[in-house]
């Protein structure tokens, strides 16, 4: 698998190493054919408010976003599926400094959220969402799944990143982010927007 990082936010402390094995590995535990790409964008508040208006008509910064590149369903370029080739899933636009204050109010590093934005943001990629409740909740739970399962397989795959957080906010429920910003804001609950060009 193909994953390339860009970090243009200015925030150093991003280790892109961890976005992408954490990436990596939400598509091997969906069975995603190796030959898949896609690209990370850690971006500033400026950028993603930007995008977030632009694309989805929201003002204001945010998390995540994904911009697949094709209109894909759950189980898109299975191994055990129908042959998909090599394909470009899209785009995962990062936004730390929006992140590190949901970090903060769940009592848990801005490694950890980035993490957690990240597998939500594959999932995105690979035609998971959550605007209707059944849906959110087979999304969440997955998400939680497989970060979970990150953490305890670092050991046997010989890489060590943070610890696995404790607190019961670090592997969150739909219902627990609706108010994650703190200011009445839902995130994560914005629509995926078109493909992304990767024009500013």
């Amino acid at each position: 698998m193909s994953i390339e990082v860009f970090n243009e936010s200015g925030m150093g402390e991003v280790n892109e190493e961890e976005l992408i094995d954490v990436a990596r590995f939400a598509l091997w535990s969906l069975d995603v054919h190796s030959s898949a790409e896609l690209s990370i964008h850690i971006v500033d508040e400026e950028t993603i408010a930007d995008l977030h208006e632009r694309w989805l008509d929201l003002a204001g910064p945010t998390d995540v976003m994904s911009f697949p590149m094709d209109e894909l369903t759950p189980g898109w370029g299975r191994k055990d599926g129908p042959p998909t080739g090599p394909g470009v899933l899209g785009d995962i636009i990062l936004c730390p400094a929006f992140a590190q204050g949901q970090a903060d109010r769940a009592g848990h590093p801005l490694e950890h959220e980035l993490d957690l934005l990240t597998v939500h943001g594959v999932l995105h990629l690979l035609g998971f969402d959550h605007v209707v409740p059944e849906d959110e909740q087979r999304m969440f739970a997955l998400q939680n799944e497989i970060l979970a399962n990150w953490y305890d397989s670092q050991e046997e795959r010989g890489v060590h990143f943070a610890p696995k957080p404790a607190g019961a906010a670090a592997f969150p429920t739909a219902a627990d982010r609706d108010d994650s910003d703190g200011n009445g804001n839902s995130v994560w609950s914005n629509p995926v927007p078109p493909p992304f060009s990767g024009d500013k």
